[in-house]
C-alpha cells in the first residue's frame, strides 16, 4: 500500500485549471485503493418546488477548487492522511424515481464494498434513502443527523411515497436507521399541520431548530448531538437549505431564519469524534445563485465531513502501511 495521493500543490498550480474533481483530488481510476470516495448523484426528479439540484454536484466540485490541503480547524491534512478520490457520478433515470433509487442503492453499495466511506454530492434529498439502504447493509441501522430547514418525514406528495420530502420516514419504516439516535438540526418555518411535528416525534426524531442554535450556541448544540449519537455508526445528511437564504440562495426550497455557514461548519466540527461512516450533501441548485455562494458553502461543508472521516480512517491506513513487508 502506498501513501495517499492528494491534490498537487505548488506555487505553479492553477486552482482554476485542469479537471474539476472535488478539491482537485485524483479520480477513482487514478489510485489503487480509496478510503473516501466523493460521488455525485445528479438526480432531482423528486423535488416539489424549484428543480435544478441535478447540477449541484458539479457546482460544488467547481467551488472546491480553492480548498487547500491543511484544515486548521481540525488540525489535519485530510487529503494526505487518507486517500480521497473522486468517483464521478451515478447516472440515475430522471424519468423513473423508483428505478433511480434502485440504481443509486446498487452503485453506492459497490463503492462501499471496496472499503471506502462515501461523501455524496446531490442531487435532491430523495437520494438519502438509497444511500442509507446501502450504508445500513454494511453497518446495520445507523444514527442519523439531518441538517435541514424541513422535516423530510412527510408520507406522500400527490400520492408519491418517494420524493425529497419523505426519505427519512421511509428509512424508519424500513428499519435501516437507529430510532434511538435521530436528530434534525436547523428545522424552521411553517408546516402543513401541527400533527406533522407529533408524527415526526413518533418516528424517533429530536429537533434542534435554527432558533435553538441561535439561543444556545454551537458548542452546546454539538455536545447535545454527541450525547444522543454516542458511539453508534453515524450518517450525516446535509440539505444546504439548512442555511439561511443569505448564505445559500441557490436551493430549491429556501426558508428564512436559517443557520449561518459559520454555525453549520462549527457544529460539524464539534462532531469530529463521532463515528462518521458516510455523508451526503444535497439540494444545491446553482441556477438560483449568481455568485456561487451556495456552492462555496457546500464545498466547505463537504470538506469538513471528509476531514472527520479522514481523521478516523487515517490511523488504520498508516498502521496497514507500517505492517507491510519492506515498509
Amino acid at each position: 500500500m502506498i501513501p495517499p495521493r492528494g491534490p498537487e500543490e505548488s506555487e505553479r498550480t492553477l486552482h482554476y485549471a485542469g479537471p474539476a474533481t472535488f478539491g482537485r483530488v485524483p479520480r477513482l481510476d487514478e489510485v489503487p485503493d480509496t478510503d473516501i470516495a466523493v460521488v455525485g448523484v445528479p438526480f432531482d426528479s423528486g423535488v416539489s418546488y424549484r428543480p435544478g439540484a441535478r447540477f449541484g454536484g458539479n457546482a460544488i466540485r467547481e467551488a472546491s477548487r480553492q480548498l487547500r490541503p491543511y484544515n486548521p480547524a481540525q488540525k489535519v491534512y485530510p487529503f494526505h492522511f487518507a486517500q480521497v478520490a473522486d468517483a464521478g457520478d451515478i447516472s440515475a433515470n430522471p424519468f423513473d424515481v423508483n428505478e433511480a433509487i434502485e440504481t443509486i442503492e446498487e452503485a453506492a453499495g459497490e463503492l462501499l464494498d471496496t472499503g471506502a466511506r462515501l461523501m455524496t454530492l446531490g442531487g435532491d434529498h430523495t437520494i438519502a434513502l438509497p444511500m442509507l439502504r446501502a450504508v445500513s447493509r454494511k453497518h446495520g441501522p445507523v444514527a442519523v443527523l439531518h441538517f435541514d430547514a424541513h422535516l423530510d418525514t412527510w408520507d406522500t406528495h400527490f400520492g408519491n411515497r418517494y420524493m425529497h420530502g419523505s426519505p427519512f420516514r421511509r428509512a424508519v419504516e424500513e428499519g435501516i436507521i437507529d430510532t434511538s439516535a435521530l436528530s434534525h438540526v436547523g428545522v424552521r418555518g411553517p408546516v402543513y399541520h401541527e400533527d406533522d411535528l407529533t408524527e415526526d416525534a413518533k418516528l424517533g426524531f429530536g429537533i434542534v431548530t435554527s432558533a435553538d442554535v441561535m439561543r444556545r450556541g454551537v458548542d452546546e448544540v454539538a455536545q447535545q448531538l454527541r450525547e444522543r449519537i454516542g458511539d453508534r455508526p453515524l450518517y450525516i445528511s446535509v440539505d444546504i437549505d439548512v442555511l439561511d437564504p443569505a448564505h445559500a440562495p441557490g436551493t430549491g426550497t429556501p426558508e428564512a431564519g436559517g443557520l449561518t455557514s459559520r454555525e453549520l461548519l462549527e457544529i460539524i466540527r464539534g462532531l469530529a469524534d463521532c463515528h462518521l461512516v458516510s455523508a451526503d450533501l444535497v439540494e444545491v441548485a446553482p441556477a438560483y445563485d449568481h455568485a456561487d455562494i451556495t456552492a462555496v458553502a457546500a464545498s466547505h461543508t463537504a470538506y469538513e465531513l471528509i476531514t472527520i472521516m479522514s481523521r478516523q480512517m487515517g490511523p488504520a491506513r498508516w498502521s496497514r502501511v507500517a505492517a507491510e513487508p519492506g515498509a
